[in-house]
């Protein structure tokens, strides 16, 4: 009796959903306009948000699939965003990751994400296969690309942001920060709280190496002259900071502070040096780098370093957003989301 009730209620249903379902189709389900369903499928903030959940059960009642494909050809626009990082495997990115699709999901955009596993090459082979997909824009994770990468957005010629880092030759726009002030201002602030034997341990990320070489040039402008580096293979992991920790100590090292590439491998040190018996931050004291949503948990709360990641995703969405809204509008972007210094138990 159930199967028979099914196939009832399905055959009442205003439109056939074995045949090909058109936006006329979902708008007489949804008793809007054929216009009315356009927007609420593509530019979801004109519409009334109930005139959006009409369309949306719609869409749903009549397995509706919008072709995305006639659509771009007929606008000239695919409402595709491309977002290139390195990672995922920490929220360090995520965060940012999810407040620009956020916003632009609310903008009526799609985006996918393409991982670059901190290499320039791989970001080079992603372009590749991501502009023939004719995106109305991509966002990149720093400054360092290859030069194909470089000559092929400018010849594209859509708006492009590089995020998580402000350069000197921007390709386009740039939302992020500087990593060698962040660098001059972690050695300030450390130095100035008594510490003189310093030590870092980084992934060879290029934005970790930039903080920790500003790190290093800073301390030497203040008269401390040796500054041991550990670097490790990225990404940051628990096992970095610990290796990290060993090569230091196993080379003779006695720094009385140690600045983190990242809160991971922050963390990664303050696990070995409790299984070592090191007294954090009586023998020796540790700084992050990102504000993790558990480095105020850590024991003890890690001292680390700020970027607010959601406010840079908003950043970034409204950047493209503004671009699409007038794209003769082409004066340069670039802003500065800053950096602040969390002083917790680590140091």
């Amino acid at each position: 009796m159930a199967k028979k009730s099914s196939r009832s209620a399905s055959s009442s249903s205003p439109v056939n959903k074995g045949a090909s379902i058109t936006l006329i189709d979902v708008a007489k389900v949804a008793g809007v306009s054929p216009i009315t369903v356009s927007r609420a499928l593509h530019r979801p903030d004109v519409v009334s948000e109930d005139a959006r959940k009409k369309v949306l059960e719609a869409v749903r009642v009549t397995g509706y699939v919008p072709n995305m494909l006639a659509g771009g050809l007929a606008s000239n626009k695919s409402r595709l965003i491309a977002i290139f990082v390195p990672t995922i495997a920490h929220s360090i990115f995520a965060e940012t990751v999810q407040s620009l699709m956020d916003h632009l999901t609310a903008a009526g955009y799609q985006t996918m994400i393409g991982l670059t596993g901190y290499s320039a090459e791989q970001e080079e082979r992603l372009l590749g296969a991501v502009l023939g997909r004719r995106p109305d824009g991509i966002v990149l994770t720093g400054t360092l690309h290859t030069e194909e990468s470089r000559l092929r957005l400018q010849a594209a010629g859509i708006p492009v942001v590089e995020a998580w880092e402000l350069g000197v030759s921007p390709i386009d726009m740039q939302v992020g920060f500087s990593h060698e002030k962040v660098g001059q201002a972690i050695a300030s602030h450390l130095h100035g709280k008594g510490y003189r034997r310093f030590a870092i341990v980084s992934v060879d990320d290029s934005r970790a190496l930039k903080r920790g070489s500003s790190v290093v040039a800073q301390l030497n402008a203040l008269g401390v002259e040796e500054v041991p580096m550990a670097v490790l293979a990225a990404p940051a992991t628990l096992q970095s900071g610990r290796e990290g920790l060993r090569q230091l100590l196993d080379a003779g090292h006695q720094p009385q502070v140690i600045v983190c590439s990242s809160d991971t491998v922050a963390q990664g040190i303050l696990a070995e040096a409790a299984c070592q018996g090191i007294d954090i931050p009586g023998q020796l004291a540790v700084m992050g780098f990102g504000d993790l949503s558990s480095a105020a948990h850590f024991h003890p709360a890690l001292s680390t370093v700020n970027v607010d990641g959601a406010r840079m995703g908003k950043l970034v969405a409204s950047a493209l957003l503004q671009r699409f809204r007038d794209d003769s509008e082409l004066q340069p972007v670039s802003l500065d989301t800053g950096f602040t210094l969390v002083d917790r138990a680590t140091t």
